[in-house]
């Protein structure tokens, strides 16, 4: 039955072999000379024979030392590798994954879901929540400010990106308790049509056109009576009477302070909040987040 050999006594070996000088192979392995040659022959008696032939001349490998050597390299080259991926590995398990946000993804406990799962995957990683403006429909993903990101969709550049929808939720309609249909119950969007909206900045793109119910309005174009790149400003124009805006249900808390209400809205379709990540970004972290946000989703909390 063959004996395992440690890796250390094999890399003295190769060194003693590539060397043919004990003192030398000693020095570039930062070990005492005696120490070494203990140690080859300790891997001399695992093997059953003699590995170097040592005389006045110098040293010589023996047969069997030739005939092990190709193989000790081919372990130490295995056993580089193999250490080098756990090294990696370790790495990205102590890293920090960059969260980008616009707006609080915490509806319902879903980001202490998300954490708590991805926690037990990777105990050691750091997770940074990063907040974003609303000029960034990517928040941050677009720039490389975030590894993952809480969107809004749609999201531009779509083929750049991969995403898990983790909530779904009727766009509400804010407005000052002062408007006229701040009395009803529910809003027909077509009661809205004429009204000045509050709008995402250009650089938006097809968010700011989401918010602004492009895709209900039948080609007619939007009266735009702001614009807004956040959620203070958001509140501080709907009081004073600038517009109005849609804002998912999850969000309305947020804006219907003193002054403001939120009303449902028929005729429109739900909001979706997703996770996103870059599609050519194959890291652990990344896809592990995803996977957690793809669970909590299915199983809040």
């Amino acid at each position: 039955m063959a004996m395992d050999a440690h890796v250390r006594d094999l890399r003295y070996f190769v060194t003693v072999a590539d060397e043919l000088h004990f003192t030398r192979a000693a020095e570039l392995l930062f070990v005492s000379q005696p120490a070494l040659s203990k140690q080859v022959r300790m891997l001399e008696r695992q093997v059953g024979a003699p590995l170097f032939e040592r005389d006045r001349q110098g040293v010589a490998l023996t047969p069997v030392g030739a005939a092990l050597l190709p193989h000790a390299r081919r372990v130490l080259a295995a056993w580089d590798a193999a250490w080098e991926a756990a090294q990696q590995a370790k790495s990205q398990q102590r890293a920090t994954l960059v969260v980008g946000m616009s707006t609080s993804p915490g509806r319902g406990g879903l980001l202490p879901a998300i954490r708590s799962r991805f926690t037990a995957a990777h105990p050691a990683a750091t997770v940074k929540l990063h907040q974003v403006s609303w000029d960034d429909p990517t928040a941050g993903l677009a720039g490389g400010l975030a590894d993952v990101a809480f969107v809004w969709l749609p999201v531009p550049d779509p083929d750049r990106y991969t995403w898990v929808v983790v909530a779904e939720e009727p766009r509400l309609v804010a407005l000052p308790l002062t408007h006229p249909l701040a009395g009803r119950d529910a809003i027909d969007f077509a009661d809205l049509l004429d009204e000045p909206f509050l709008a995402l900045p250009a650089s938006a793109g097809p968010l700011r056109d989401y918010w602004l119910a492009l895709d209900a309005r039948d080609g007619r174009p939007a009266r735009i009576g702001a614009e807004i790149s956040g959620t203070d400003e958001t509140y501080e124009a709907l009081a004073d009477g600038q517009g109005i805006c849609l804002v998912a249900a999850g969000n309305a808390p947020l804006i219907a302070l003193e002054g403001v209400v939120t009303r449902p809205v028929r005729g429109l379709s739900p909001s979706q909040l997703a996770l996103a990540w870059r599609a050519d970004d194959r890291r652990p972290l990344v896809l592990d987040y995803a996977r957690a946000a793809r669970q909590a989703a299915r199983q809040p909390g």
